[in-house]
């Protein structure tokens, strides 16, 4: 029996097998490629870690470069660590949006345009040679002009005095809010300072430039030109995550431990 070749059956027939193969393919190839995706994932956001402290190069080893940083969770109420959650594994972006994980913010609250905040977050810690903390690296996120920032702020070990800073997603207007991947910003941050004498979020961008000589220049950073919307959400990111509702009672913590005096010959 001949086949009708031109008739509605066949030809809905043999789209449907096409489209049918087609999707086959596709699932077989994106779950086929996932782990790589998954690898290179966690290599970019590694790679993030190490750029924002100064310790990646072109061609260096990941696996090797990040057995300097040593992640730890902490929990933002109390800047206390957390025992028993893989650090390494930990996704804190996730957990927010999570039952019992995270909090829902009031608008009052959201400076930063998060909606939603976890429990916990995962640092990262840099050590001396003697063991002690030379620097901490800070998961920040808040609301720009297009998109939410994600990035790491790196602070020195009194938790104050600002070491770099990286974005490492975005989807900002490239040449304007998109300038905050531009080495020369981001090299206008390390030495500036967080807390003023009140122990207050200071830092923050501000527009026109900053005279170096000028009172307060400590705590100010060029904001980006013609990105006014951005510069306000990186303000309010920095200073969201640097407050008390952010790390602050950990980073308090951290200073404390560090200004301690060495227990004495006999002390236990």
């Amino acid at each position: 029996m001949a086949i009708d070749k031109e008739s509605k059956g066949y030809v809905l027939g043999t789209a449907f097998v096409l489209c049918l193969v087609c999707s086959v393919f596709v699932s077989a190839a994106a779950i086929g490629l996932r782990p790589a995706q998954q690898q290179a994932k966690s290599d970019d956001k590694r790679k993030n870690i190490l750029r924002v402290v100064g310790l990646w190069q072109p061609g260096v080893n990941i696996d090797e470069a990040f057995k300097q940083i040593t992640p730890k969770v902490v929990d933002l109420a109390s800047g206390e660590f957390v025992e028993g959650i893989d650090a390494a594994g930990y996704d804190q972006y996730k957990a927010a949006r999570e039952p019992g994980h995270g909090v829902a913010l009031t608008t009052e609250e959201d400076i930063a345009s998060i909606k939603f905040k976890p429990r916990h977050a995962t640092v990262y810690f840099v050590y001396n040679p003697d063991g002690s903390v030379k620097n901490v690296i800070l998961p920040i996120s808040g609301y720009g002009l297009w998109s939410t920032l994600y990035g790491f702020l790196a602070l020195e070990a009194n938790g104050n005095t600002v070491v770099g800073i990286n974005f490492y997603q975005h989807g900002e207007t490239p040449g304007l809010g998109g300038e905050v991947d531009n080495p020369k910003w981001k090299g206008l941050w390390p030495g500036k300072k967080v807390y003023d004498e009140n122990g207050r979020v200071a830092l923050r961008l501000v527009k026109g430039g900053v005279d170096p000589s000028a009172p307060g220049a400590a705590f100010k950073v060029d904001a980006l030109a013609g990105a006014t919307l951005t510069s306000n959400g990186v303000s309010n990111t920095v200073q969201y995550w640097l407050s008390d509702a952010g790390f602050k009672p950990f980073l308090s913590k951290l200073a404390a431990a560090r200004n301690k005096p060495a227990a004495t010959e006999g002390e236990s």
